[in-house]
């Protein structure tokens, strides 16, 4: 652990370093210039500083008030070496942030037992340093730990999905990368759009209740037929709420509130423009595109460009305005998403 000594004044750089070596203190630098000792502050990070008071290009206070300025060396331990016992002269020592004072002349029995003590300080400040840094390390594997776990659990069970319709694996990778790109799009942060791509594959969890008479039929449905299938995102929402995990909360919000429609003739709530959560706005636009794009047993799949026909003209009626405009910031994006299928397709 080094010490830095400034002083302006050879011999009392050589009587200082002296003491400081007498201590068993190996590795003590001096420095005559304040100016110079600034400058390899942070180069040299001594764990004690030894200042002198008077001094020609900064004295020793404005310099103490250097180091307090960066906010690494607020803890360090800083001495200033004096021959003035003013009263004003401490208090504004101490206001500047010095730890102790030594007087001149110095007396070696009580510099030794100083400096000792200082450094016992600044190791042990060392140390807990060091300790809370590796707690931190370790609490933030501990929580990439579970954060990867919630992923898991969250990715693993649309998979029940997949198992009845083989179209849906391959659905909900597209949606979730449709809605990433999306939200990216509105600016949101990159906390919220990685969670959204994690959590958007469970918005038709719901659906594992629906028969396979209504869930795989070949064309239109009955109107009673549809009242079953549209209980799926109430059913999906039921599952995933009152978890302790966020990720899967907000799996359940998106599964719960995906078929809202801005205008408000949605289901299963009938909500209304920024009533539907905004994870669920941005997966309906991302939804249902996918579906258009996609053959499905009682349709055959539309092109993009119909597809985003269709979904300008919904703008303001089933879809969430700023949705619709970010999708469109990012149609290049989404056009690769969708050509990605297209290349599966073709080396099948």
């Amino acid at each position: 652990m080094t010490v830095m000594i400034v002083d302006d004044a050879e011999t009392n750089l050589l009587v200082v370093k002296s003491l400081v070596d007498a201590c068993g203190i190996a590795g003590a630098t001096t420095f005559k210039s304040p100016i110079e000792a600034l400058d390899q502050l942070d180069t040299l990070k001594p764990a004690l500083i030894l200042v002198d008071y008077m001094m020609p290009e900064l004295d020793g206070i404005a310099f103490i008030r250097e180091v307090r300025a960066r906010s690494h060396f607020n803890d360090t331990p800083v001495v200033m070496v004096t021959t003035s016992d003013q009263r004003s002269v401490r208090l504004e020592a101490l206001y500047a942030g010095a730890t102790d004072f030594i007087l001149k002349p110095i007396d070696p029995a009580e510099f030794k037992a100083r400096v000792r003590n200082l450094m016992q300080l600044a190791e042990a400040q060392t140390k807990l340093k060091d300790q809370a840094a590796w707690l931190s390390q370790e609490v933030h594997k501990a929580l990439e730990v579970a954060r990867g776990r919630e992923a898991e659990i969250v990715t693993r069970l649309p998979r029940a999905a997949e198992l009845r319709d083989p179209e849906t694996g391959q659905h909900l990778e597209r949606m979730s990368r449709y809605s990433e790109k999306i939200a990216r799009a509105m600016g949101l942060d990159n906390e919220f759009c990685e969670r959204l791509r994690i959590a958007a594959p469970m918005h038709d969890i719901g659906k594992i209740g629906i028969p396979d008479s209504i869930l795989l039929k070949e064309g239109p449905l009955t109107p009673a037929e549809r009242q079953e299938m549209q209980k799926h995102a109430q059913r999906g929402g039921e599952i995933l709420e009152r978890s302790t995990s966020e990720l899967i909360r907000l799996a359940g919000e998106i599964a719960i509130s995906h078929h809202e429609r801005w205008d408000g003739s949605g289901y299963p709530f009938r909500l209304s423009g920024e009533e539907i959560p905004l994870a669920g706005r941005i997966t309906a636009l991302a939804d249902v595109f996918d579906a258009l794009t996609s053959v499905r047993p009682y349709k055959a799949a539309w092109t993009p460009d119909e597809a985003r026909s269709y979904i300008l003209a919904e703008r303001g009626r089933h879809f969430d305005p700023a949705c619709v405009d970010a999708m469109m910031t990012a149609w290049d994006d989404i056009l690769a998403i969708h050509a990605e299928r297209a290349d599966l397709v073709l080396a099948d």
